[in-house]
């Protein structure tokens, strides 16, 4: 994961570039921000979609997605409309990554919403037009006849996805978060969920509850692949490693690694060697 903020645009092309040629690499990310999180509070930070189509148009074999869309951004069925053009552009290589929006207690995060004119809705109308919008967006990606949609949060009238995706049914869904409420929206309709990383037992105990869930509604808890965000060292690689190693055995197969900017040179190759072709999982 290459966050875009503080960085130059084609800082992370050369990284997602180099780790496009490397099979050990088998998906990229960025985030979705509109504003720095970190850093200088006014320094750059590039749109995620559009920075992600320019980057699907450069690469021809990683997965890719945002890590992940904040839902208070984009009205949904205009969010299903870019998603499936990037999935076109990228010849059906998107991960379709989720989730509620932002982090209200981080003051740089709450800000973007206020300096881009978009309202920061309380936590339950945040849930549940999420919600609605899981709902919505699969629509759009695989109805073949225009329909009205007439919810609590979105009305439709005469929608229609045209074109589709690529990838049938559509794209996989990431559901990203730990929360009570967002894991019951992952249950209905994550391929895959996403946590941060840092406190392992904590995503282990938000793992057996989403696991809960899915029995709740009848799924097989096994049909929804854990992913864990883990930030790297390049100071102390042998810390990241055990980070690996430790959300590995329990149970996070789907691997996110955070590279801090600015990227060296050749980061990609270093990742590779250095983290991911570990002694301490290389059997599997």
């Amino acid at each position: 994961m290459t966050a875009p903020m503080q960085v130059d645009y084609h800082d992370i092309l050369r990284v997602w570039r180099e780790a496009d040629g490397i099979p050990e690499i088998e998906h990229a990310w960025l985030f979705d921000h509109l504003m720095p999180i970190a850093g200088d509070p006014d320094g750059p930070t590039h749109e995620g979609w559009t920075l992600l189509s320019a980057l699907a148009a450069h690469t021809r074999r990683v997965r890719l997605g945002l890590l992940v869309t904040s839902n208070r951004f984009r009205p949904p069925a205009v969010l299903a409309k870019i998603a499936a053009n990037v999935d076109i552009i990228s010849g059906g290589r998107l991960d379709f990554g989720i989730g509620v929006g932002s982090r209200p207690g981080h003051p740089l995060a709450k800000r973007e919403y206020e300096a881009h004119g978009l309202p920061f809705h309380d936590p339950a109308h945040a849930m549940g037009s999420f919600a609605e919008a899981c709902t919505l967006i699969r629509r759009l990606w695989t109805e073949t006849e225009p329909f009205d949609f007439h919810g609590a949060y979105t009305q439709l009238t005469g929608a229609f996805g045209n074109p589709k995706p690529v990838q049938r049914p559509h794209p996989p869904i990431m559901i990203g978060g730990g929360s009570a409420p967002t894991l019951r929206v992952a249950a209905e309709h994550a391929d895959l969920w996403n946590i941060p990383g840092g406190d392992i037992d904590d995503a282990v105990r938000r793992s057996a509850l989403l696991d809960r869930y899915c029995t709740d509604i009848g799924r097989d808890p096994a049909s929804i692949v854990r992913s864990i965000h883990l930030p790297v060292s390049y100071t102390e690689p042998s810390t990241t490693r055990d980070a690996i190693a430790t959300a590995i055995a329990a149970g996070f197969g789907h691997i996110v690694l955070g590279l801090p900017a600015p990227y060296p040179a050749g980061i990609a190759r270093w990742v590779t060697d250095t983290l991911i072709e570990g002694p301490r999982w290389s059997s599997g």
